[in-house]
């Protein structure tokens, strides 16, 4: 995990003339930028959803999977609000809140042990630097699999149903997660994914994970909000080895 250089980027509003300043991270690939608002709030909260969809542009913005903002916690140390490149907010990101913890125990605001608060709930989380590289352990919960949890229309858990001839599993793992078994890793993950998350048994779409089983599991997430795969998703992560468990998979 990366934290660059905090740097300053330039609003483009000729009647309001102003800069942020930032810090780009990433958490095995998964990169965000991150505005600290432990003190003020930088990007107004009717501007926050335009901002994120604007600056997490490849092309046109600084680049990224979404927008990290670290704020005070009302129930936690500190809190963490994550809006993606489609102006949405996530009620949690595992490797987003790996990288704001590690911004948040550079600057001091937080030690080795502390809680954050997201949509998700109060995360636990603990840090520790070994060997020149830094740790953080996110305390994930338990992966919800009942269909009002995920959320997932129907009753009872989510496993191993039909599903646009494919067998999908799902659960909550801070944020709705579908996943898929496969025995070949190579196709159009763009292609096949919308189709599960845009299906409307689930009323707020889902993140897809295909996996196929081996040592290691191999997992491609297709995230919601991103609208594309990307490099790691850490709930994505969680939730294919809970699955995995589930079904018997793996053991503990």
């Amino acid at each position: 995990m990366k934290l660059a250089d905090i740097s300053e980027m330039e609003l483009a509003d000729p009647f309001r003339p102003s800069s942020i300043a930032f810090a780009k991270l990433h958490g095995n690939g998964n990169d965000f930028i991150l505005v600290d608002e432990m003190r003020q709030e930088l990007v107004p909260e009717a501007a926050k959803r335009r901002f994120a969809a604007r600056c997490c542009h490849r092309n046109f913005g600084i680049g990224a999977d979404g927008v990290l903002f670290l704020v005070d916690g009302s129930r936690a140390d500190i809190g963490m609000r994550l809006f993606q490149p489609d102006g949405s907010e996530a009620e949690m990101c595992g490797n987003g809140i790996r990288c704001l913890a590690k911004y948040a125990w550079e600057t001091g605001y937080v030690g080795q042990s502390f809680d954050v608060e997201t949509l998700a709930g109060v995360i636990p989380v603990n840090v520790r630097e070994m060997d020149s590289s830094f740790w953080a352990k996110v305390d994930m919960g338990e992966p919800k699999f009942d269909r009002p949890s995920i959320p997932a229309c129907g009753t009872g858990e989510f496993i191993m149903e039909q599903l646009d001839d494919m067998q999908v599993s799902a659960v909550n793992t801070g944020v709705p997660h579908a996943v898929i078994f496969v025995e070949d890793m190579e196709f159009a993950i763009e292609d096949i994914a919308p189709l599960i998350r845009h299906s409307s048994v689930f009323p707020e779409g889902a993140n897809v994970n295909f996996v196929k089983p081996g040592k290691p599991f191999e997992v491609r997430t297709f995230e919601r909000g991103v609208e594309k795969e990307t490099l790691s998703c850490g709930t994505g992560a969680v939730a294919s080895a809970s699955v995995a468990h589930k079904l018997g998979l793996v053991g503990d």
